[in-house]
């Protein structure tokens, strides 16, 4: 980000003007009485006009009436107003009273702030784990090579067997009581980010409905452009990215295995002595009944905007037949209006009916088909002296073993010869691999081709035997 792009954030995001407002302690501190602390969303206009009274009750009880004199309800349309943008506000199905919620951009702030006043125990040693747990799987389950990863999954179940034996011989390693706090902080704050997230998802997924609205509302095109449009639309809203992680979360959730588990990991946890008198152990371990809610909520939103999408289409095909009908009508008028007095001259025209005639001896005449003779004899060919061997005796040169020989080579210097890299790693396919080397050659920018000097490659053939060529020298460079 350059100076530009962060002018333009402290002038138009949302999150940077409410730090910059005047009364931002008093929003600040509303909204973390009314959603963040208790973990509540989708409130009432007159459940948060309770909430806020009581804490302007103690402010000014404070700092003097003169500090806050608007109403709780005032400062709630300021702050859901489209200047602020700190508070959502919108109509549930049902219901008079409009419901609010916080803003993405408002909750980033929420969080910041509450970092801000530091921490007595900062969780380390798990943040290390975790970033090795999740580096480990990036890179084993994005190898290819089965050899390694066959080698990986060795070497972890030798390591499970050892930790058995280490059990069964009575050495069990219990975490210590700093580790699991460690831990546990940890888990609660991954719990506090995700809760947070859902509120971003909800805000990406009703962005690209808006965009989708507008090319509904501008649309000059035909129908079916347009339901070809929005019906790509809507794909495009699920299998988006943020479509399709969140997808991806709310299938892990529903899953009753998964569930059962996380649930019996989350009730092993509470009874771990070490965490006996930590106070957010409780919210730890009901921290899957905050996420049900949470993307229940954005599994709504999603719902809310295909029903969206397909009451704007209905609006425009009732639009497009009230357009119908009116021309229907004008037509029946105009028709009624010269019946009694019709105009004089011709005023319609009208095609008048007409028969095709087909002659007889326009049909060609009957053409029998003709039998075509097939030589379908199979002649014996005389090939019992043939070898067949050599059509099951084809191999294949994988040129990424190659390529990762003149690697290992070129790791200990600057430059290698293909002798240097044969002798190396010595032909096991013979000219094939040779042949496979040069391709390597032309096809790559940091080799080179002497065709001034010579170089000979040998190899041994099964039954012992050596053979020799001799090519133009290829030179391997290091790439830049």
């Amino acid at each position: 980000m350059d100076f530009y792009a962060i002018n333009s954030l402290r002038e138009n995001h949302a999150g940077w003007s409410l730090l910059r407002a005047q009364n931002a302690p008093l929003a600040l501190t509303f909204f973390m009485a009314a959603f963040t602390g208790p973990n509540q969303r989708n409130l009432g206009r007159q459940e948060l006009i309770d909430v806020l009274d009581d804490v302007l009750f103690g402010l000014r009880d404070s700092e003097g009436d003169e500090r806050f004199p608007r109403q709780a309800g005032e400062y709630l349309d300021d702050w859901a107003s489209d200047d602020r943008k700190w508070l959502r506000k919108y109509y549930v199905p049902g219901e008079d009273q409009p419901h609010y919620d916080l803003s993405a951009a408002a909750e980033d702030v929420i969080r910041w702030v509450e970092n801000l006043r530091g921490r007595e125990f900062v969780a380390t040693q798990s943040r290390l784990t975790s970033i090795f747990a999740v580096l480990k799987q990036l890179v084993q389950q994005s190898e290819t090579d089965p050899e390694v990863r066959l080698a990986e999954l060795q070497r972890q179940r030798d390591g499970i067997d050892a930790e058995m034996q280490r059990i069964r011989d009575g050495n069990i390693r219990v975490m210590t009581g700093p580790e699991a706090l460690d831990h546990l902080q940890q888990l609660t704050t991954l719990a506090k980010d995700l809760l947070s997230d859902f509120r971003e998802v909800e805000q990406n997924f009703r962005k690209l409905d808006r965009q989708v609205r507008e090319q509904i509302a501008t649309w000059d095109g035909t129908q079916g452009e347009l339901l070809e449009s929005i019906f790509g639309n809507q794909q495009d809203i699920s299998s988006s990215l943020q479509g399709r992680t969140f997808q991806g979360f709310w299938d892990y959730l529903m899953s009753p295995q998964l569930r059962t588990e996380l649930q019996d990991l989350l009730d092993r946890a509470t009874r771990i002595e070490a965490l006996a008198q930590t106070d957010s152990l409780h919210t730890a371990a009901n921290l899957h009944q905050d996420w049900l809610p949470a993307v229940e909520q954005t599994q709504a939103t999603v719902r809310q905007l295909s029903q969206q999408m397909r009451r704007l289409l209905d609006d425009k095909v009732f639009l497009e037949n009230k357009r119908i009908m009116q021309l229907i009508r004008s037509v029946e008028a105009g028709a009624l209006g010269t019946r009694e007095a019709p105009p004089s001259g011709v005023f319609m025209e009208i095609d008048a009916p007409s028969v095709d005639v087909v002659l007889p001896f326009e049909r060609p005449l009957y053409e029998p088909t003709r039998k075509v003779m097939v030589d379908d004899a199979v002649l014996t060919a005389d090939d019992l002296d043939v070898d067949a061997g050599a059509l099951f005796s084809q191999f294949f040169v994988d040129k990424e073993r190659l390529r990762g020989n003149i690697e290992a080579v070129l790791a200990d210097a600057d430059q290698a010869t293909l002798a240097e890299v044969t002798a190396t790693y010595p032909l096991s396919q013979g000219l094939a691999e040779v042949v496979a080397y040069c391709q390597l050659a032309t096809e790559s920018d940091w080799a080179t081709i002497n065709p001034e000097q010579e170089q000979q490659l040998s190899w041994q053939l099964p039954d012992g035997s050596i053979r020799e060529a001799t090519i133009e020298q290829i030179i391997f460079g290091r790439p830049a």
